[in-house]
């Protein structure tokens, strides 16, 4: 089936070195020779000279005009170009897709898109830029902790809102990088890959690979994963005592300047998590356990021990949780400290749900009774509430 919605990953070819690398007058014959023999028909002067003159006016839209008097598939194009040229003459995707171009946040990346938006526009597209915040090469650590996750949310965004059936993905652009996390979104989203080298004949297609994700671990460790992914700040020694293994390709440990380590979700973690959130919402009708009757749901009550002005706030989180979740019965307080900050969340305990709230100054520890009679629908109560906590 044809996709109409095609999300493609943007680079600087167009500029480096098509653009950038066009010859003055006596350069031309020198410079046309090294291009594809096919292409030379379509590469006159009067082209050459118009794109040089766009170009020192920063006239985008001019270029865009240009580009579209010559074949889509001339490399002169860009990677992006050739490739969806590509993707339409073979009929992976239809002729008048919707585009996305996920491009970063850098000047030159801001302006190939504007070329891309008008080149499209011009044939009859909509197509849409989307800035991917932090994905640039000047800060190397920047783009491996913040800019590959956003570009991660972005996609997961796009295919979340269009449904996995309607998009495809074009990798060809951008940072090699990017077409590592392309692939595994596709894999994980079920959404096919496209991928173009200058050299190949043709697009290629990344053909489905045997991967695995294991659902469990999401369910289990959604609190970890969905603090993370809201920016909570959630530092090493909240969770190693429950540290599993299997989170090592997931989550990344980061050292501070006051050297203490807080956690940051991995690229593959974002896809992980992005991935199995979306699973979750689809299916967790099936997997919760069935709601408590009314007339056998508890209202919270606290000790009669000193809790401040924190008090009422804990009374009322408590009460949502019992009222608002079908499936809890009854929630108990199981610890308090008046000086402690802590990340919310829910967690597997001792084989019971531990709940954990915090206002920044106190937290407070609470075991959630729920109808789960076995250890799924004791994981997907947990991944439930850790989707809704900070909306309580």
């Amino acid at each position: 089936m044809k996709k109409n919605i095609l999300i493609c990953t943007v680079g600087t070819s167009l500029f480096k070195p098509n653009l950038f690398g066009l010859p003055v007058p006596d350069k031309y014959d020198e410079w046309v020779a090294k291009q594809p023999k096919t292409d030379h028909q379509y590469l006159s002067v009067e082209l050459i000279t118009n794109l040089k003159t766009a170009l020192t006016n920063q006239n985008w839209k001019h270029i865009a005009e240009l580009l579209n008097t010559i074949p889509g598939t001339t490399r002169l194009c860009g990677a992006e170009i050739n490739s969806i040229s590509d993707l339409v003459e073979r009929e992976y995707c239809a002729d008048k897709s919707l585009l996305f171009f996920c491009y970063s946040a850098t000047e030159e990346g801001e302006n190939i898109a504007k070329i891309l938006q008008y080149y499209y526009q011009f044939k009859g597209h909509i197509a849409k830029p989307r800035k991917i915040e932090y994905l640039q090469d000047k800060e190397p650590k920047l783009f491996r902790t913040k800019g590959l996750r956003n570009l991660v949310k972005e996609i997961s965004r796009i295919v979340q809102e269009y449904h996995p059936d309607n998009c495809a993905i074009n990798a060809t652009g951008g940072y090699k990088a990017q077409i590592a996390i392309g692939v595994l979104m596709g894999q994980s989203l079920g959404v096919p890959v496209y991928y173009k080298h200058e050299f190949f004949s043709e697009i290629i297609a990344f053909p489905p690979m045997p991967i695995g994700l294991d659902f469990s671990l999401w369910l289990e460790k959604s609190g970890w994963l969905t603090a993370l992914d809201r920016g909570e700040i959630l530092g090493w020694h909240e969770v190693e005592d429950d540290w599993d293994e299997r989170m090592e390709s997931l989550i990344e440990r980061v050292e501070c300047n006051d050297g203490k380590i807080i956690l940051e979700l991995s690229p593959t973690g974002q896809i992980f998590h992005d991935t199995f959130k979306g699973r979750f919402q689809s299916c967790r009708d099936k997997i919760l356990p069935p709601s408590v009757p009314s007339n056998q749901k508890q209202p919270p009550s606290l000790p009669n021990h000193s809790w401040g002005n924190a008090r009422t706030p804990i009374l009322n989180f408590l009460e949502k949780i019992v009222s608002d979740f079908p499936y809890v019965r009854a929630c108990r307080t199981d610890y308090w400290n008046p000086d402690l900050s802590s990340t919310p969340l829910f967690r597997l305990k001792k084989e019971a749900i531990e709940g954990i709230f915090s206002n920044g100054t106190w937290t407070v520890k609470f075991f959630v009774e729920t109808s789960a009679t076995t250890s799924g629908q004791l994981e997907a109560c947990i991944a439930d509430l850790n989707q809704t906590i900070y909306s309580l």
